[in-house]
């Protein structure tokens, strides 16, 4: 049994909800449209890309809203996969989920945070020649430079570091923040679309008219690659798993947020994606380096660039908040079992949050942004994650037949078809990326078949579960 957690239950409804929402909604919405337009050539394709991946995450939230509801401790899917697959399988994902997973991604969201606030800052930066002059080679992966970008690495870091603070000196002034800044992001982006839509500088048949859209086999590996991206957008809404055990009510808060939550990002990602639409063809979609800039500068002007920076600031630094008081728990929880360091399982003995595991994982995240190397492993962790997804749907079915008297206040809606469908769709999306990574790295498209290298990083972790297992827990 997981060691009990004595975290206060601080987060109410409205904060759980707040926490889903900001933790999804980042530079996704902002960055990941033009990429996915140019891998499928269609703007049909391109909306549908968005429902499909939406639908299915919101399947997922289904599945983790009887697991949250039915065992709601701190720790999230390494909690459910001990009482699932054991300690081992546990111990992989919390190892994988601190190594890559939500070090890398938050330190990728700090990065962009930081990149446009520089916009208004005008940071201090090295000349090129010094730069590059300090490079840390990696074989078979690339070139770390650590001195590009340095004032937008120090700000990302300085973000990092408050925000940290903060969730370690109060869980009750985390999630308040999480809850204003989620409402802030929501007007922001409320009026992105009311602006474009409301500007008259739009046509229809850009939703449904392309000039060259793909078919056959590059349909098929543009909408896998788009797919991965709408993930990466959508992902997120696990978080609040990992704090079930400081939720209030969390049988019924639990599931009652990953409803709203993920089905309000599934209505902002598919109204922003036709908001771009409206003013853009779907070609303009692909060839713009930040599409959200094209389209407002379209609908409003001049402004563009200004407004943008401040839409993405806001949007990316609430999330960067929600996933730090999220994350952090999941390593929280496992040194309360002592599969990891025992220390980082502890309280602070004042303010009852996780200080210790949220400084472990500030310090990598810092080591991220610094060598700027999230950008490599943010590209893995969508894999990675699917594949605890996906096993976590099968787990359902375990519990179902292993514990079948047990309390559930939430059943998962259409059981089984549910679960089964987000276990095939989970089965083929994981197959088709290793397909197309070996693809792509067959090609010379990419340097590293981006999946197996996740799955490397995650077996690292191996002898370091051995090793805590004999010092740690010999009791």
């Amino acid at each position: 049994m997981s060691s009990t957690s004595t975290l206060a239950k601080k987060i109410g409804f409205w904060s759980s909800t707040s926490i889903i929402i900001g933790s999804i909604i980042g530079a996704g919405v902002f960055m990941k449209p033009a990429s996915m337009a140019a891998q499928l050539g269609s703007p049909l394709w391109l909306t549908a890309v968005w429902i499909i991946a939406g639908v299915f995450s919101l399947f997922g939230a289904l599945v983790y809203a009887e697991l949250g509801a039915m065992m709601p401790e701190t720790g999230g899917i390494y909690v459910y996969f001990r009482k699932m697959f054991g300690d081992f399988v546990a111990y992989l994902y919390g190892w994988a989920a601190f190594s890559v997973i939500n070090t890398a991604s938050v330190a990728a969201i700090a990065f962009v945070c930081a990149q446009y606030a520089d916009y208004f800052l005008h940071l201090p930066h090295f000349d090129k020649a010094t730069e590059l002059a300090y490079t840390w080679h990696i074989p078979y992966i690339g070139d770390l430079h650590p001195l590009e970008n340095f004032g937008v690495k120090s700000l990302a870091i300085v973000i990092v570091v408050v925000l940290t603070w903060l969730n370690s000196r109060s869980v009750k002034a985390g999630s308040a923040f999480q809850v204003v800044s989620t409402f802030i992001k929501m007007a922001v982006i409320a009026a992105l679309i009311f602006g474009i839509f409301l500007s008259g500088h739009g046509h229809i048949q850009n939703f449904y008219t392309s000039s060259d859209p793909k078919t056959g086999t590059a349909l098929l590996s543009g909408v896998i690659a788009a797919m991965t991206g709408a993930f990466f957008a959508y992902d997120g809404w696990i978080n609040i798993t990992s704090m079930a055990g400081e939720v209030k009510q969390p049988q019924k808060n639990i599931p009652r947020s990953l409803l709203i939550g993920v089905f309000s990002c599934i209505a902002v990602y598919v109204l922003v994606n036709q908001a771009y639409l409206y003013v853009l063809p779907v070609e303009k979609v692909a060839g713009s380096p930040l599409v959200a800039s094209d389209a407002i500068g379209i609908a409003l002007g001049s402004t563009s660039e200004a407004l943008v920076a401040a839409m993405i600031v806001i949007c990316t630094f609430g999330a960067i908040n929600g996933n730090i008081m999220a994350t952090t728990r999941i390593t929280y929880a496992m040194g309360k079992d002592r599969t990891f360091f025992p220390w980082t399982g502890k309280e602070h003995d004042r303010h009852q949050t996780p200080s210790n595991a949220l400084w472990l994982h500030g310090i990598w995240t810092v080591v991220f942004i610094v060598t700027g190397s999230f950008d490599m492993l943010a590209d893995m962790f969508v894999f990675i994650t699917w594949i605890a997804y996906g096993l976590g749907a099968v787990g359902i079915f375990m519990l179902r037949k292993r514990m079948p008297d047990a309390e559930r206040p939430y059943r998962i809606w259409g059981f089984p078809w549910v679960p089964l469908l987000f276990i095939g769709f989970s089965a083929f999306y994981l197959i088709s990326t290793v397909w197309n990574d070996v693809s792509n790295y067959m090609a010379h498209r990419q340097p590293v078949i981006n999946s197996v290298l996740g799955l490397l990083i995650t077996a690292a972790g191996i002898p370091f579960y051995f090793y805590c297992r004999r010092k740690y827990r010999k009791n």
